[in-house]
């Protein structure tokens, strides 16, 4: 259960550098810069430790999708950035991927 809570932590990490990234599309801001790093480096290191017990593909799966749907919700609420009918449909198709992924027993090494 710990290793899915360093998944669940790596992926809000990984989904604030993004868009601490997305926040430099103005120009060069330090501050930005270094979310941006610091968020991606706590999140892949969360991830190397939730590997001690999970399979590498499903966390990979997991933390990618949920991340990609987060960022895309997130950045049509904070960046007004469009979603069209389309976009949400390819999203939801990522959220059922990742729960039969989770759910398929393959997720620890066995």
């Amino acid at each position: 259960m710990m290793a899915w809570f360093l998944v669940a932590v790596a992926i809000v990490s990984e989904v604030a550098a993004t868009l601490a990234l997305r926040g430099t599309a103005g120009g060069i801001r330090p501050l930005n810069i270094a979310a941006v790093v610091i968020g991606y480096v706590a999140s892949f290191t969360l991830m190397a430790y939730a590997l001690r017990t999970l399979n590498v593909g499903v966390v990979y799966a997991v933390w990618s999708g949920v991340g990609t749907a987060g960022v895309a919700a997130i950045a049509a609420l904070v960046y007004g950035e469009h979603l069209n009918l389309t976009a949400i449909g390819g999203i939801v198709l990522i959220v059922i991927g990742v729960v039969v992924l989770t759910t398929s027993g393959a997720t620890t090494h066995g």
